[in-house]
């Protein structure tokens, strides 16, 4: 793998958290989606398994929806291996201790996420 790969899938897991799931404009958030995911995606989180760029764009929607003051920080590097990256993420309020952490799970395929896993790792 070259190490321009590795810096989209970096680059890739960052918009995932910053541009796909802390943006609240769903027009905005579907052309990130369009632009960084397979047509194919398919997301799992604790909620189900959801497949393509509309259901990834509602399901976002969902969940900033369910939680309006809470915002994404990441909760150090991404990790890279292969065509996996890993981004542990903190959901909280700003200034406070993260009511949700998790783990983000990419496979990337042609530059694209084209498998997405959301792994919980502690609430509040």
């Amino acid at each position: 793998m070259s190490v321009a790969d590795s810096a989209r899938i970096r680059e890739l897991l960052l918009a995932n958290l910053f541009a796909v799931f802390s943006e609240r404009d769903p027009k905005r958030r579907l052309e990130v989606i369009a632009r960084n995911y397979t047509e194919d995606v398919t997301w799992t989180d604790p909620d189900g398994t959801f497949h393509g760029h509309e259901a990834l764009n509602e399901q976002a929607q969902k969940l900033l929806d369910r939680m309006p003051d809470f915002v994404f920080s990441a909760a150090g590097p991404v990790y890279v291996s292969s065509d996996l990256g890993l981004l542990g993420f903190n959901l909280g309020v700003p200034e406070q201790p993260p009511a949700v952490s998790g783990i983000d799970i990419a496979l990337v395929r042609d530059g694209r996420i084209a498998v997405l896993h959301t792994l919980l790792t502690a609430q509040t």
